[in-house]
């Protein structure tokens, strides 16, 4: 069984979102499967075969939800510190031809949010700086074209 990374957030927001389809997702829809049986003819019931399949979708991610908290390799990013990035890392890279500065967390793949600037381990930026220390330059092929960064900061908060 293969493992993954994840911060502690990250593992909180997945347990979460796990107890709000157990605890009030499949009720629901348990109670909108009865109120359509009542309604009698199932075999052209609209509402009855619209539950279902929505009962179906929510035991599925169940299903995988409850596989994934169980693979998932929790991280806790405070314990973490130095200057190498690392899984965990907030970094903040300067593109060395506009200047321009961006600030990312490296999270697991579940976690990744670009709006939140949280980018997965295996996003090419993640893949480039993992290893590298402060102050290095690295080159991440981006679908623009290859760009160069510095490394300007590593933080684990």
């Amino acid at each position: 069984m293969e493992k993954f990374p994840m911060t502690v957030g990250g593992y909180e927001k997945l347990e979460a979102d796990l107890k709000i389809l157990k605890n009030e997702e499949r009720p629901a829809v348990i109670q909108a499967i009865a109120e359509a049986r009542a309604h009698g003819d199932l075999s052209e019931n609209a509402e009855y075969h619209a539950a279902k399949d929505r009962q179906g979708w929510i035991e599925s991610q169940i299903v995988d939800l409850e596989d994934k908290f169980t693979r998932a390799q929790v991280i806790d990013v405070a314990k973490l510190d130095g200057d190498t990035v690392k899984f965990g890392a907030t970094i903040t890279l300067i593109d060395e031809d506009t200047e321009e500065e961006k600030t990312w967390q490296i999270v697991g793949d579940l976690e990744a949010d670009v709006k939140k600037s949280k980018i997965s381990i295996s996003s090419p930026i993640a893949r480039a700086v993992i290893g590298k220390e402060l102050g290095d330059s690295v080159e991440v092929a981006a679908p623009g074209g290859v760009r160069s960064f510095e490394i300007s900061k590593v933080q684990y908060k």
